[in-house]
C-alpha cells in the first residue's frame, strides 16, 4: 500500500503505484549507472563527449587506449598494482595481529591504545602531510630516505585504524571456550591464532580487504608527497597529470578512468560473499 499526503491509498497493482515505482527505479539507475555508462561509452568512442549520454559508442575505436598507453597509462597502472598489493598485504597483516592483541589479550594501557588507534581515523591526510614528508625523508633510527620510491608509498599504509577496529571488534565475539579448549589440547599461541581465531574471522577479513583495497588504490596525496618523478606515479595521479595536458582529449582520460575502475570492481566481486556475510554478522552482533 502507498499512502500519500492526501490520504490516498494505492495498492501494488494500481497503475499510479506501478508508474511511481518505475520512475523511482529509473532515477536511481540513472544516478548510479549514468557516470559508469558515460565512462564506458566515452572510452571506446573516437569523438567522446562526456556531456552526451548514449548506450553505445557512436564511433567505436581503441585509439583512446592507445593514446593513453603512449602517455604512460600502463606504467601508472603497474605502479598502482605494486603499491596496492604491498600496502594491502602489510595492512591486513598488521590489522589481524593488532586486532588479536586488542581483542583477546589484557595488558596495561589497552584502552589508551584503542583510543589512539581510533584517534588516527579522525586525522585527515592533509594534517599529517608535512610531518609524514619529513619522516619519510629521514627515517628515525635508520637514517634512510624513502622519497622517490614505491616503498615510501607502501610503508605509511601498513596500519589503518578502521581495519584494526573492525577486526578487533569481530574477534571479541569469538567464544573464549574455543581458545581454552585448544590450550588444553596443547596448542600454542601462534597455532590458536592461525588455526582457530583467524579462520573464524573470514567475513571481517573480506570487509577490511575491500575497504583497504579501495583506500590504498585511491591514494592521491601520499604519492604526491613521496614521488619525485612521473615514473613513480600511480594511476590516480597519472590521470590527473594527463588531465592538465591540453593535447589529451577526454577520450584517453575516460579510457584511463575505465582501466582504473576495473580492479576495484574485480576485488569486490571476488570478495562479495565474505563482504556481505561480514556486514550481516556485524549487524546481528550490533
Amino acid at each position: 500500500m502507498f499512502e500519500t499526503t492526501l490520504n490516498w491509498s494505492w495498492g501494488r497493482k494500481h497503475p499510479l503505484a506501478s508508474a511511481a515505482r518505475i520512475l523511482v527505479y529509473a532515477v536511481v539507475l540513472l544516478v548510479f549507472c549514468g557516470p559508469l555508462l558515460a565512462i564506458f561509452t566515452g572510452a571506446f568512442d573516437r569523438s567522446s563527449d562526456p556531456s552526451r549520454m548514449s548506450l553505445f559508442p557512436s564511433n567505436p575505436t581503441l585509439v583512446n587506449f592507445e593514446v593513453a598507453a603512449d602517455q604512460g597509462l600502463w606504467r601508472f597502472f603497474t605502479n598502482s598494482l605494486v603499491i596496492t598489493g604491498g600496502g594491502l598485504l602489510l595492512q591486513v597483516t598488521v590489522s589481524v595481529f593488532a586486532g588479536y592483541a586488542l581483542a583477546r589479550k589484557k595488558f596495561r594501557g589497552q584502552a589508551a591504545v584503542l583510543v589512539a588507534v581510533l584517534a588516527t581515523m579522525m586525522i585527515s591526510d592533509e594534517v599529517i602531510a608535512i610531518p609524514l614528508s619529513l619522516v619519510l625523508n629521514d627515517l628515525p633510527l635508520l637514517g634512510v630516505s624513502l622519497r622517490g620510491s614505491l616503498l615510501g608509498m607502501i610503508v605509511p599504509l601498513g596500519a589503518w585504524g578502521f581495519s584494526i577496529f573492525v577486526i578487533s571488534e569481530f574477534m571479541k565475539e569469538i567464544p573464549a571456550e574455543l581458545e581454552e579448549a585448544a590450550r588444553v589440547d596443547g596448542a600454542g599461541e601462534l597455532r590458536i591464532f592461525l588455526q582457530i581465531i583467524l579462520p573464524l574471522c573470514r567475513p571481517a577479513l573480506g570487509v577490511i580487504t575491500i575497504f583497504g583495497f579501495n583506500m590504498v588504490w585511491d591514494q592521491y596525496l601520499l604519492p604526491l608527497i613521496v614521488a619525485q618523478s612521473p615514473d613513480n606515479y600511480p594511476i590516480g595521479v597519472g590521470l590527473s597529470m594527463l588531465r592538465t595536458n591540453p593535447e589529451i582529449g577526454p577520450g584517453p582520460l575516460l579510457a584511463g578512468a575505465l582501466v582504473a575502475m576495473l580492479p576495484s570492481l574485480i576485488v569486490y566481486l571476488a570478495f562479495q560473499r565474505t563482504f556481505l556475510s561480514g556486514l550481516v554478522a556485524g549487524a546481528v552482533k550490533g
